[in-house]
């Protein structure tokens, strides 16, 4: 049996809506966020000056993208975490910093990403 609720159409427009909403948070409440997304708005065109095929372009915005969707996600795992509350515990803080593990192993491979194919294809 499914879940209750809204189908087709107008699912897809209740999720955009809550997508839209989360974005408004991260953006209100998470300064990493905040800072990610203008890096993705100067690095999403530049990768059209360091990429030198259509795959190396997608790939460097997907690399950016990815970066995004990280950040999302741990942004979330903090907030449920903050909602059960604020005393320290061992599994809540363990989550948070495997949350910020998985940031910080995009924001490597971003640097790797783009760094060698700035160097490859640019000097």
């Amino acid at each position: 049996m499914g879940k209750p609720g809204a189908k087709g159409i107008r699912r897809l427009i209740n999720a955009t809506k809550y997508s839209a909403k989360g974005f408004v948070a991260g953006w209100k409440n998470e300064e990493a966020f905040r800072e990610e997304v203008v890096v993705a708005i100067i690095l999403t065109p530049a990768a059209f000056f360091v990429g030198s095929t259509p795959l190396e372009i997608l790939f460097l915005i997907t690399m950016i993208w990815l970066l995004m969707v990280t950040e999302a996600l741990n942004s979330a795992i903090e907030a449920a975490i903050d909602r059960i509350g604020d005393e320290w515990n061992e599994l809540s803080g363990r989550a948070k910093d495997l949350g910020s593990l998985a940031v910080l192993f995009v924001t490597i491979l971003n640097i790797a990403a783009w760094v060698t194919l700035f160097c490859v294809n640019c000097l």
